[in-house]
């Protein structure tokens, strides 16, 4: 898969491309990311990228000439290739849209800043909006972290566990049931037995109580839509009770 993303700061994306699980990725070859400078094709002697606004109001607009001359110089994969603008007028990214974006060949991720951009690329060049939250951020660098954080786990190879993504919480629909490690008692606190027994069926099932019993006190809004078997829809009563 290939990331390219468009920024005025492209020195944000350098500890995020070099370390963790996407810096291994990308040093594998698995990943291919190229951080574009949008000041890199603005024109002028101070490559001004924003202007003020028409109309009057408050704050600057990121002008469509560098941007758009920035999403020309991409090249296009021969496959399957998304523009995608981090707005907060944006569908919600969710994991759902990161299994289909992790479909795709090539994602094109274009980061707003001051008010935004001028509406004419949104018409002109965008196939998609993405938003990762109802809240406001200084610009779109963090968003495109995460939605290509988020969507690169689910490219084939980048993790070392083949089930480490599909175990994840939201695969199911659910929150992770809760994870244990050495040493079994910590201040106090013990391992539960049955992650001790050796027994894999009992294991599979207290995982699957403790990740509804979770779901439902933590985010009971996701049962809504969550993907249950008759035996989850029998344990789901026994802990409403």
């Amino acid at each position: 898969m290939r990331f390219d993303v468009l920024t005025i700061f492209p020195e944000l994306f350098c500890p995020h491309l070099r370390d963790g699980i996407l810096g291994r990725a990308v040093k594998n070859g698995i990943l291919h990311v190229k951080i574009i400078n949008i000041r890199d094709f603005a024109r002028g002697t101070h490559k001004t990228t924003d202007d003020r606004p028409f109309g009057g109001g408050n704050g600057m607009v990121m002008k469509p000439g560098p941007i758009y001359r920035a999403l020309q110089s991409v090249d296009r994969a021969n496959g399957s290739s998304l523009v995608v603008l981090l707005s907060p007028q944006g569908k919600a990214f969710d994991q759902s849209v990161a299994w289909e974006l992790a479909t795709l060949d090539q994602i094109i991720l274009i980061c707003g800043r001051y008010e935004g951009v001028d509406e004419r690329i949104r018409l002109i060049c965008v196939d998609s909006e993405l938003s990762i939250g109802d809240y406001v951020l200084s610009g779109g660098e963090l968003g495109a972290m995460v939605v290509m954080d988020a969507v690169s786990r689910l490219v084939p190879g980048v993790l070392g566990g083949e089930r480490s993504n599909i175990e994840d919480s939201f695969q199911d629909g659910l929150l992770e049931y809760p994870q244990y490690t050495r040493p079994r008692v910590f201040q106090g606190k013990s391992v539960p037995p049955v992650l001790l027994s050796g027994d894999h069926e009992k294991i599979r099932l207290w995982r699957r109580k403790e990740s509804l019993k979770r779901t439902l006190e933590k985010r009971p809004d996701l049962l809504k839509n969550a993907s249950l078997d008759r035996e989850d829809k029998e344990i789901l009563a026994k802990l409403r009770k």
